[in-house]
Formats: C-alpha cells, sequence, structure tokens
C-alpha cells in the first residue's frame, strides 16, 4: 500500500476506578469508537501487566502507583483494533516477570504486535515493521529508571538512554523503511511543556534519523513541536486511566488521539481530544487541549521557566497526596531540601526528575520573559494549574 493512517492513544491502565470497566459496551462512546475505527493501525499503550492476580486497592503511599490490569483486557483491546500494544513503560514490571510473560502471551492470543518489552534485551529492541507507505519502522523506548531496562537474558525495556543501540537501530530501519517512528515512555508527569533534557531526548531521536517521535507517560495532553518536516509529540494525555494519585492533579481526565496519515512521499496528522466522563467512568469525545499546539524553540525558551515553575508546584501536591505525614505541612524549605537530595527517589541526574535543574528554572519565571510568548492559550493553560 502507498497510503496508510495509524493512530495513536495515551496511556491505559484498566484497574482503580476504571477497574472492570472494559465490560461495559458504553465505556467508549460511538465518537470515539467511530474514531478509532478510522485508521489501519492503532498503537495502544498498556500500562501495566495483563496478568492474574489480586489487584492493589491502595489509594495513597507507593502502593497506589502498582498498577496490572485483568487479562480480560486483551478481549477490549482486540474489539477496538488494537493491533500493537507498546508495553515499555513503568508499570510492565509490576508483577515482575511472569507478569510481562503473561502480556507478551496475551498480546499473540490477540494477534497484536509489541513494541519496547521483552523477555530479554533482543526481544525488547526489535522494531516493529509495516510494509505500508514505502515502510514504517516503529520501536519502543522508556525513561531510567522506572522502566526496567532488559538484560541480555533478563526481562525488561528497552532504555531511552541506550543511545548507540537505539541510533543503530533508527539507521537499520532506515536502509529499508521511508519512515522510523519512536514511541517513547518518559518525560515529567504533570507538566505542560517537557523539560530541557526531555526535549534535548527527542530531538536527538531525529538527528539519528528518526522522522517521529510519539510519547506518553506524563498523563497530561502537552504540546508538539515540528522539526523541519519532522515532528515530537511530547505527550498525549490519558485515554483509559483514572485512579485517586491522578485526581489530585490537573487535566489528567484529558487527552487525545493522534492519527498519522503517511503516504511514500509525506505525512500528516489529525487531533482527536478525549475527556474521562469521570461521574459515569466512560471516554467521551472532548476539545483539543489548548496546550497542543506547535511550540518552536524560541517560544519554548520564553515559556519553560513558567512551565517549571508549574511542574513544581504541582510536585508539592504529588509529594502531599503520596507521603501526607512528611509533607501535608511542609514549608518551601522543606521541599527545597527535597527537591536538593541527590538520593531523590527516580533522579537520574540530567534526564529523569532531576529538580537540581528543574527547581532553579522554576524561579526564572519571576523575571517574566513568558509574557512575551505570543502563544496565549498555552500561556493560560499553565497559569490556570498554579491558582
Amino acid at each position: 500500500m502507498n497510503e496508510t493512517s495509524l493512530i495513536f492513544t495515551g496511556d491505559i491502565g484498566f484497574d482503580k476506578y476504571m477497574d472492570k470497566r472494559w465490560e461495559d459496551e458504553n465505556l467508549l462512546s460511538d465518537e470515539v469508537r467511530g474514531f478509532l475505527s478510522t485508521g489501519d493501525h492503532l498503537i495502544v499503550n498498556v500500562e501495566g501487566p495483563l496478568y492474574e492476580r489480586n489487584q492493589i486497592d491502595a489509594t495513597t503511599g507507593a502502593l497506589s502507583l502498582v498498577h496490572s490490569m485483568d487479562p480480560k483486557v486483551g478481549d477490549f483491546l482486540q474489539s477496538i483494533g488494537a493491533d500493537i500494544w507498546n508495553i515499555c513503560n513503568n508499570h510492565i514490571m509490576d508483577a515482575k516477570e511472569e507478569g510481562i510473560k503473561a502480556t507478551l502471551k496475551n498480546a499473540t492470543s490477540h494477534g497484536a504486535l509489541t513494541l519496547g518489552a521483552g523477555m530479554n534485551e533482543e526481544e525488547a529492541r526489535k522494531p516493529v515493521i509495516l510494509k505500508e507507505a514505502g515502510g514504517i519502522g516503529m520501536i519502543g523506548v522508556g525513561y531510567q529508571r522506572a522502566c526496567r531496562k532488559a538484560g541480555p537474558e533478563t526481562p525488561g525495556c528497552f532504555s531511552w538512554s541506550d543511545l548507540e543501540e537505539i541510533e543503530k537501530i533508527i539507521k537499520e530501519i532506515k536502509k529499508t523503511c521511508r519512515w522510523c517512528i519512536v514511541v517513547a515512555h518518559a518525560g515529567e508527569e504533570f507538566t505542560a511543556l517537557p523539560t530541557y533534557y526531555t526535549r534535548d531526548r527527542y530531538l536527538a531521536y531525529l538527528d539519528m534519523g528518526a522522522d517521529i517521535v510519539v510519547a506518553h507517560h506524563p498523563h497530561v495532553p502537552m504540546n508538539y513541536e515540528t522539526v523541519g518536516d519532522k515532528i515530537i509529540f511530547y505527550s498525549l494525555g490519558n485515554f483509559i486511566f483514572d485512579t485517586p494519585y491522578q485526581r489530585s492533579q490537573f487535566n489528567t481526565e484529558s487527552g487525545l488521539f493522534v492519527k498519522l496519515n503517511l503516504s511514500e512521499e509525506s505525512f500528516d496528522f489529525e487531533p482527536f481530544g478525549i475527556r474521562i466522563d469521570r461521574e459515569n467512568e466512560r471516554v467521551v469525545k472532548g476539545e483539543i487541549p489548548a496546550i497542543f499546539t506547535d511550540v518552536q524553540k524560541d517560544e519554548y525558551e520564553k515559556l519553560a521557566p513558567l512551565a517549571a515553575k508549574m511542574f513544581i508546584e504541582n510536585t508539592k501536591k504529588q509529594l502531599r497526596f503520596l507521603k501526607p505525614d512528611q509533607f501535608k505541612n511542609a514549608t518551601e524549605e522543606d521541599f527545597y531540601n527535597n527537591f536538593y537530595e541527590p538520593l531523590r527517589s527516580g533522579r537520574v541526574p540530567g534526564e529523569t526528575l532531576d529538580f537540581q535543574i528543574i527547581y532553579p528554572l522554576s524561579l526564572k519565571a519571576d523575571e517574566g520573559a513568558w509574557k512575551e510568548s505570543t502563544l496565549e492559550g498555552v500561556k493560560d493553560f499553565i497559569l490556570k494549574q498554579m491558582n
């Protein structure tokens, strides 16, 4: 085929408030189902293992962040046409080796290919190759350290920091395929614009030869950025995902699908806004979020400090939710000490949750350069989260 269309979704987690919602034929509105049916391929982020075990019911603390899904979710994914599952994420190993093994088996039994994780590093790195539109190669990568890295004989994910191996695979894909797409599970949660190091990493993938980066993990919609004839989608937000932890943050009920229409010569894209109707736990058509716009480098430089300030405020909310005994009445000094703790949980210097970069950047928001940005919708989107 000379042309094809790929639809990408955000995060899927069928537990917590969404547990057993796959049984409801009205979970997705007719408009949502209708849009999903217009693609030739549907690529979904399966945020956790499909594995038979007791569900985690905790609503606070670290256990609230553990996710797994009933194996019957595979039937639902097949029913909406999800033929490619990204399983490279920070929850795929929540049920350890047995969980990822069961998920891979479930995908195969439902006719789906998987991206970014496997029973060893060879499986995790293996690209999905489609023959349409001159050839399309896709790989999945995930951030350190929560996306547990696969080894020669141990299961896990393809690390987004294995740059030499990523570049090698991208170049191999481009030898035979017109298009290379990197599906990335990375970036900071609950922020509006990417951190400098996240943006730099995705730009590096384009420099290596990739054409498109599609990212998830932040659980909120974010901007996109065109780079010549290439593009980065920084986050599609949530698709089917609703937890008490999520509800403590702004915009986690909003998301979007991105439909890529590719030919041998070029591509274009079509966004489709969605919203989680939390009263009925359904996914319905929503507005395209104001943040979903092309933010070029000059505008990004003006807005990054404001986005960092907003992210710091959202992180304080996160800490109060997860560790109320420690942070419910925390002072600014308490938060400062937490941000500058060298061994802060999850931190990878210069690329993941590095508040020693983000916090000082946030202080520059008071200089007011963001006021010169012409992206009024983006400014308003960020400022609404700081009231």
